[in-house]
């Protein structure tokens, strides 16, 4: 028995991103570049999946959407454009926070050693950013605010529609990581007042390989790969058709299932915290009523991450400590460290991620095979023995 619930990680190929992608790996190959008319067809195919996804997050014009080949690529984009026009305008600070994916993270560090000055705001105990906290951050010389919409690893959502108020009122670009959020969260970039926003294709049952990139018309986009002069002479290289369409087409079925998918997610992660909860010295990480509907984080103390996953895996049920390019780290979740969780506890954190094609028959296995797991590493725990012998205090 295989129970899948790493789907904040990646998800599934759906059927119908599958349908939507095959006929251009078969029969309309055409390079989108090319004047014939075999190749036009494509080329107009993907300007369809540009107003696709348009559509689906509420741009008003098809060109805001550039295609990329993942989320990371396109946070990259989208803070070295922002930086690259501060610059320019003689700004170069730039704000995000500290739970950030390392996507941008890493993009943020790299920009501080060219000379520019980051702030990262602190998310708080329940992994959620203070508006209070960004405008008391915002300066003269700030460029760029960047705060992903639901984080990867907790999935606390972030209050996107206030953050893009105040950033429009100070004049300051707004981007946001959306990709733990597009195809699971309403989202309208023109209500909420987001003017760049990143999503990866296989986040909602599209293939890997393939993102987006959301750039309000009149913001200058640096080119980040050089070549041809393919989406607009700003992502050199020969469209990824095939994942374009498999992109708009798992996009719009998402959406378009969204409120229906989100009830039977959400009422098998609350099943999850329930029945989790109630192993003793566990912790819940995250604020539950700003809360994306398919992951849960928790801690439990006395056991290590790391030999909890194997156990499960010996059992059929994929889950994960935190997210998955940061696989093979030795030092506990960033995200849970800047909730304030104590390191030894954060080392023993466990992120189960359901979809709309798990089921609650799953759900209840789960609840059956972890607290025999959780118990048979702390009773082989040095940790746990000083714990519940008094020698040590219990953290949760």
């Amino acid at each position: 028995m295989l129970i899948y619930t790493d789907n904040a990680a990646t998800t599934r190929v759906s059927k119908t991103a599958l349908d939507a992608m095959l006929p251009y790996l078969t029969e309309q190959y055409g390079n989108p570049s090319s004047l014939y008319g075999f190749a036009r067809k494509v080329s107009e195919d993907v300007e369809w999946a540009r107003e696709t996804v348009a559509g689906c997050l509420g741009a008003n014009y098809a060109r805001e959407i550039l295609f990329t080949s993942c989320g990371s690529e396109s946070d990259n984009q989208a803070l070295n454009s922002c930086a690259q026009l501060g610059a320019r305008q003689g700004k170069k600070h730039l704000i995000s926070t500290k739970f950030e994916h390392h996507a941008v993270l890493h993009t943020l560090r790299k920009l501080e050693k060219e000379g520019f000055e980051v702030t990262l705001l602190d998310v708080h105990d329940d992994g959620v950013v203070r508006i209070e906290d960004l405008a008391a951050a915002i300066r003269e010389d700030t460029c760029c605010v960047s705060v992903m919409f639901a984080n990867n690893e907790i999935g606390t959502i972030q209050p996107i529609a206030e953050i893009g108020a105040l950033c429009r009122e100070k004049g300051v670009v707004f981007h946001t990581d959306a990709v733990q959020a597009a195809g699971h969260l309403p989202i309208d970039v023109e209500k909420m007042n987001i003017d760049m926003l990143s999503l990866s294709g296989h986040k909602f049952h599209a293939p890997k390989g393939v993102g987006a990139l959301y750039v309000r018309k009149g913001i200058p986009l640096m080119s980040f790969i050089e070549g041809g002069a393919q989406e607009r002479g700003k992502r050199a290289g020969t469209e990824n058709v095939a994942g374009i369409m498999a992109l708009a087409a798992a996009l719009k079925e998402s959406c378009d299932h969204m409120e229906a998918d989100a009830v039977k997610v959400t009422a098998m992660r609350d099943r999850l915290i329930a029945g989790l909860t109630q192993i003793p010295h566990s912790r819940m990480n995250g604020n539950m009523e700003h809360h994306v509907p398919g992951t849960v984080n928790l801690c439990f103390e006395g056991v290590s991450g790391e030999e909890l996953l194997l156990l499960l895996d010996r059992e059929g049920i994929c889950a994960s400590s935190g997210s998955a390019c940061a696989s093979g780290s030795l030092d506990p979740s960033h995200v849970l460290l800047a909730l304030g969780i104590p390191r030894e506890l954060a080392y023993g954190s466990l992120r189960l991620s359901v979809g709309e094609y798990n089921t609650m028959d799953e759900v209840d296995h789960i609840l059956a095979v972890v607290p025999k797991v959780v118990a048979t590493l702390r009773a082989q725990s040095p940790i746990w023995k000083k714990l519940e012998a008094g020698e040590r205090p219990h953290l949760c």
